[in-house]
């Protein structure tokens, strides 16, 4: 399989340099070839120098049924299909294949599944969760009101320089997928968070090592990693008892669709929340529909 994986390695190396892909989406890519590649070897369909060009269709489709026969989720199944057929254009494109042998593959239908929101309270509750008199929970709070301020996606809040902020127009120029930037409004809470933040916390913390990012790591002062900011709001859900699983990305589905229930133009929300396509911005659409209706048969006495 040494010819297979001289392919992937080109492959991921593409989608780093020129696609600018990030670490998890990499990460992803190469596990789901790697296995596709373990089930070639395994039924002996690896065999000569470059086995990857006589794989058709009927392959891809017998390597997606073991996965449902393995319980794979409909999802799951789904990401490995589009893996592929990311991996064969590449190749395809590159002259190392003449067909992409996963293109006419369908994919399973996936049932849509809408984003968990909170409700405003539990928002207040979470937001107020950390301890102000630490400079840890400075920071926490800081990072709170940030996610709900504008919705950033977590990479994006780790990454934030200080030179990105403008607290004074209370703006924050951000670098998304692919490279994109925009800007994105602080709002007042989060502006003041960020100033005591700022102004109390992070010089403490700086001190083991010094750098540019807005959020640092309480134990050696580098920046704050995606999973620490994943596990701290994870934690203060579980602490203020929220009763369900709450991520940084529950913060970032609920400012859309606060936005969207107090009348905000899809445009501008697809703007802020740095998505390339509207369509997939419109999902909040149906999920401010859905929280409207359970607020109403929750609160009417005749619903």
């Amino acid at each position: 399989m040494s010819t297979a994986f001289s392919h992937l390695d080109h492959f991921i190396e593409y989608l780093r340099s020129s696609r600018r892909a990030s670490p998890h989406t990499l990460r992803c890519y190469s596990a789901d070839l790697v296995r596709f590649f373990q089930f070639l070897e395994a039924r002996g369909l690896a065999a000569g120098e470059a086995p990857l060009p006589s794989i058709d269709y009927l392959v891809i489709r017998r390597y997606l049924g073991e996965l449902a026969q393995r319980n794979y989720a409909r999802r799951s199944i789904a990401r490995q299909l589009s893996s592929l057929k990311a991996f064969f254009k590449f190749l395809q494109r590159d002259g190392r294949v003449e067909q992409n042998p996963a293109a006419g593959v369908s994919a399973p239908k996936l049932p849509r599944k809408l984003p968990e929101v909170l409700e405003r309270d539990e928002v207040e509750a979470l937001l107020a969760a950390p301890d102000p008199k630490t400079p840890r929970g400075l920071r926490d709070r800081a990072i709170l009101e940030l996610l709900y301020a504008t919705g950033l996606r977590v990479s994006e809040v780790s990454a934030l320089p200080l030179a990105a902020l403008d607290l004074v127009e209370g703006e924050a120029r951000v670098i998304g997928k692919r490279d994109k930037e925009r800007s994105v409004i602080l709002g007042r809470p989060s502006v003041e968070a960020l100033r005591s933040y700022l102004r109390e916390a992070r010089p403490l913390l700086e001190q083991h090592s010094p750098t540019d990012a807005v959020f640092l790591n309480q134990t050696d002062g580098r920046r704050l990693s995606e999973r620490s900011i994943h596990k701290l709001v994870v934690r203060y859900a579980n602490a203020v008892g929220l009763g369900r699983p709450v991520t940084p990305h529950t913060l970032r589905h609920t400012f859309a669709t606060h936005m969207l229930e107090q009348g905000a133009d899809l445009r501008i929300v697809q703007e802020l929340l740095g998505h390339a396509s509207l369509s997939t911005t419109q999902i909040y659409t149906r999920v401010s529909r859905e929280h409207l209706k359970r607020v109403y048969e929750h609160a009417h006495p005749r619903a």
